[in-house]
């Protein structure tokens, strides 16, 4: 038992921030190069995977659909590119509406002086982000157009190795990247005003996934012309695997039984669009996202953005969220370079919004998989009556 619960992912990076918090009360100017050092190194073995990750998870998942349900296809990825940029949206609106009540402390008069780097190894990524999605779309689209057999087994076979790597590297040391994080926050002096704000966020997130789940049951009931409820009567074993694994791959194969055993679906589509929204549909996770970034964007810089760059971040994010891989964190880590580059987050702001994600991103990858029901249902009267 105690063996089972020093395994769980979620344990240990609640382990990892404890283990921050109290040890960056202990930390000398020094001793605080030590833990950068090991932030920064760590930092970048994340990063390097994230493009391999994006690849391998990516590519094969389009090798294995049929080409001739293009339309399905099609239809399919826009209604997940429509219902994440609309929780987005709706997280954007409720961030505006709520953040400028929760007392924010935004003050760093007080705040220790980060030291430089006691040791910096740096380890670029082969290529960007963007770079790998595009790459994964047009090998994918190949691979299924010219029934390259042999060249779907490689990337099956890459595949492997990247949940080898995120399993045995990423995930590992994920743990010692967060408590590094909250390490220096600790010695900062800022993290003991932060954390309670953090902690109402994610209940707010929750809340707010609840809510979204509903309004896509609700339209899916509607379209389908079928109540919702048949089918979700059959998702709370599918939730709690979710909040249990943080892994939409770990449940797939019960979501698939659910969504089967209802009956309300027909099998020739649900068998492919469970699979299929499991990579693609993450409306939980970016809900989640833009409410926590526009959060630390006021707690670490003292404003929210404005509401035209918040705007075209929801855009950009809904693509990376149809092509982000299906493992813990995989929205974010997918969109760092928008997080960079469109809201101007520094280093610490990407480390903060990656901790205060990884924490909660069980419930965000519970919403995720048990909104693809609704998405299923849609296209299965889409199916009926277009195709």
């Amino acid at each position: 038992m105690l063996k089972k619960i020093l395994n769980n992912t979620l344990f240990r990076l609640l382990l990892g921030v404890v283990a921050g918090l109290i040890l960056g009360n202990y930390l000398t100017e020094s001793t605080i190069q030590v833990v950068l050092s090991i932030k920064y190194f760590t930092g970048q073995l994340i990063f390097f995977l994230v493009p391999l990750i994006v690849i391998g998870f990516i590519v094969s998942s389009i090798t294995k659909l049929n080409e001739g349900s293009t339309k399905i296809v099609g239809f399919s990825l826009l209604i997940a590119y429509l219902s994440s940029i609309g929780a987005g949206f709706f997280a954007v609106a409720a961030g505006y509406q709520i953040i400028p009540f929760l007392s924010i402390p935004t003050s760093v008069d007080s705040l220790k002086e980060i030291p430089q780097l006691l040791f910096q190894m740096d380890i670029p990524p082969v290529f960007s982000v963007m770079t790998a999605l595009v790459i994964s779309l047009m090998l994918g689209l190949g691979i299924l157009i010219t029934k390259a057999k042999e060249l779907e087994k490689i990337f099956d076979q890459f595949k492997d190795i990247v949940i080898l790597l995120v399993n045995k590297v990423l995930i590992p040391i994920l743990p010692f990247f967060i408590a590094a994080n909250f390490a220096i926050l600790s010695y900062e002096g800022s993290i003991e005003k932060q954390l309670p704000v953090f902690l109402k966020v994610i209940f707010i997130v929750i809340i707010g996934h609840f809510i979204w789940m509903t309004l896509l049951y609700s339209i899916a009931g509607f379209y389908h012309k079928t109540n919702p409820f048949k089918l979700l009567k059959h998702y709370p074993p599918v939730y709690l695997t979710a909040v249990g694994t943080m892994s939409s791959a770990a449940t797939l194969g019960i979501a698939v039984k659910a969504v089967n055993d209802s009956k309300v679906i027909k099998p020739s589509i649900s068998n492919f669009t469970i699979p299929f929204f499991s990579n693609t549909h993450l409306c939980g996770s970016v809900l989640t996202e833009v409410f926590f970034l526009m959060t630390v964007s006021q707690v670490l810089y003292g404003t929210i953005p404005d509401l035209g760059t918040m705007v075209m971040f929801v855009v950009l994010l809904g693509v990376f969220a149809v092509g982000a891989p299906g493992v813990p964190g995989g929205t974010v880590v997918a969109s760092l370079g928008l997080i960079s580059n469109v809201l101007g987050f520094d280093e610490a702001g990407v480390a903060l919004i990656l901790t205060i994600f990884a924490l909660q991103d069980s419930f965000g990858t519970a919403c995720n998989i048990t909104t693809d029901g609704a998405l299923s249902m849609i296209v299965d009267k889409y199916s009926e009556e277009k195709v």
